[in-house]
């Protein structure tokens, strides 16, 4: 039984072809395309003010030269929106649940963050290693502390995607199975279970979709210090 709670997060293959490259490309393939007409319908109405709203909410605190960010940052955000929502379905395999996935993501962005930043200024970039005004006996410590920080980050955004996609679906996969096996033993509880069930799957809505959000805002403010 442990075994097949974790079943669902091996990634799938058919003849030996590995299925997540699948599951990688299909976000691009379900998003409606701009057309020519002058009135778009709901659906493009929607999604053209969320991209607006998110842009704005991200860009705004930046200066000019973060903008040339919005297009990578939005892409992210709506690849990892789909993807995170796509593993929800009943019988999907959900790619941001393999850390080294999120780490592919999450370390070479990182990476160029903390470039972008010793090429521009790195004066300031060396500064956050040791704020103005620290004691001596103090500096080596913070020296070590600081860069411990700092190369921890690109672990903690892929650890933290993942931690908490998997343990939603692990605990989505035990209450189902209570509620199955509780169906004709006791229906009344497993009433109660489907209805907790209910209300889980709705969170994980929103934590699927918030920590999309998370990942995104997060880089934009590594980007933020390092511009």
């Amino acid at each position: 039984m442990i075994l097949n709670f974790f079943d669902q997060f091996l990634s799938p293959s058919i003849l030996g072809i590995p299925l997540i490259i699948l599951a990688i490309a299909l976000p691009s393939l379900i998003f409606p395309t701009p057309t020519n007409r002058w009135l778009n319908n709901r659906l493009m109405t929607l999604q053209s003010w969320f991209i607006n709203r998110f842009t704005y909410q991200l860009i705004q605190p930046m200066n000019f030269t973060g903008h040339k960010w919005a297009m990578l940052f939005t892409t992210l955000m709506l690849f990892l929106i789909t993807i995170n929502l796509l593993g929800l379905l009943p019988y999907t395999f959900t790619p941001t649940t393999q850390l080294s996935l999120n780490m592919a993501f999450a370390l070479p962005l990182w990476f160029i963050t903390v470039l972008v930043g010793m090429l521009n200024q790195p004066t300031v970039a060396l500064g956050h290693f040791l704020p103005e005004g620290t004691p001596t006996l103090l500096v080596p410590a913070l020296i070590i502390i600081e860069t411990i920080s700092l190369f921890i980050r690109p672990l903690a955004l892929g650890v933290r995607l993942t931690a908490n996609l998997t343990a939603g679906h692990l605990l989505m996969q035990l209450i189902a199975t209570a509620t199955f096996m509780l169906i004709t033993i006791m229906p009344a509880v497993a009433l109660l279970t489907s209805i907790i069930l209910f209300l889980l799957t709705i969170l994980e809505v929103a934590v699927a979709m918030i920590q999309a959000y998370v990942f995104v805002l997060l880089l934009s403010l590594y980007l933020q210090e390092n511009i």
